[in-house]
């Protein structure tokens, strides 16, 4: 039987959206029909919420999956999913902000999307097709000009809410100065062992809901590392409870009213992650878990190379933890 999944409501839109969504990014890549194939399991077990990005050259599966979902009668209709997709780096610019979400439409095979994250908060060279990339490719994103036209999306009903993805405060409060509509979600890097508490009471203050990605640590990628499902405290405590360690950092996100983007392509490990709602950690697992040494997993610099620009956004977000 498939699980419930609960909402939480993004105040600026008045939208609700699952606070566990399954993440579709996989590194190395792996074939559409793989996807597609996890993403009707992932239906089936009772996820809502899907994790897109034209970057991630998943949007087409998503679309073939929700397709065959209807197809199937896993779902009565497309309104009941919630879809994030995200504006990639080389588009954010005025003038190819709307072209690009009708692309990723068309990806999808949707009329609109419930969630148009901006990616990065920097612009890429549409040269660029590789990383890490060259100086000369990577500019400055030019905030307001861009904010206006993910505001034109949301008004021209391409997508329900819009929000931003890896913003630190800094770049938060760019963006608030000039935006009629604000960010209702701001996805960012967050799990026990980076816990964000500095831009997360930033975003509270501002009605901005945090969603973390790599709750897990992005294990297996190349990003990514073992250090959440390895952690001896997270061990230790799954085993007192009879669960894993990946449902108690996603319990613990759960109960700082942070929503996840958890990936797993494993039938088991997929419901395994959506099964953190009938149980909470105790007062003492919950300080254990907030003495933890923190550590920032991604940085831009490791994906992009260490350009001064590059440094800079990783230094605004080094002490937001």
């Amino acid at each position: 039987m498939a699980m419930a999944v609960p909402g939480i409501t993004l105040s600026s839109c008045h939208l609700t959206m699952p606070v566990i969504g399954m993440g579709t990014a996989s590194s190395p890549p792996v074939a559409p029909e793989t996807t597609k194939a996890a993403i009707i399991e992932a239906i089936k077990a009772g996820y809502r919420h899907f994790d897109t990005a034209f970057a991630y050259r998943t949007e087409q599966p998503l679309g073939e999956a929700i397709a065959e979902a209807l197809h199937l009668g896993l779902i009565k209709s497309r309104d009941e999913l919630f879809i994030t997709s995200k504006l990639w780096s080389s588009f954010a610019e005025k003038d190819l902000v709307v072209p690009a979400i009708k692309m990723s439409l068309r990806n999808l095979q949707l009329d609109y999307i419930d969630l148009y994250l901006i990616h990065w908060p920097l612009r890429l060279s549409q040269e660029v097709r590789q990383m890490p990339v060259i100086r000369e490719h990577i500019f400055p994103l030019d905030i307001k000009s861009v904010w206006e036209q993910m505001e034109e999306c949301k008004n021209l009903g391409l997508t329900k809410a819009i929000g931003v993805s890896n913003f630190s405060c800094k770049k938060l409060e760019e963006l608030l100065s000039t935006a009629k509509i604000p960010p209702a979600v701001n996805q960012v890097e967050m799990n026990p062992l980076w816990k964000q508490k500095k831009l997360r009471e930033f975003c509270k203050a501002r009605d901005i809901h945090v969603s973390a990605f790599s709750p897990l640590g992005a294990n297996n990628t190349k990003w990514g590392d073992n250090r959440i499902l390895d952690c001896d405290v997270l061990e230790e405590i799954a085993k007192a409870k009879g669960k894993t360690t990946a449902q108690i950092s996603l319990r613990w996100l759960y109960e700082q009213g942070v929503s996840s983007i958890a990936k797993s392509f494993n039938k088991e490990r997929m419901k395994q992650n959506l099964d953190i709602f009938e149980w909470s950690l105790t007062e003492e697992e919950s300080n254990k878990i907030s003495q933890l040494s923190q550590r920032k997993g991604i940085t831009f610099a490791s994906i992009l190379g260490p350009h001064d620009l590059v440094l800079e956004l990783d230094a605004e977000t080094s002490d937001e933890y």
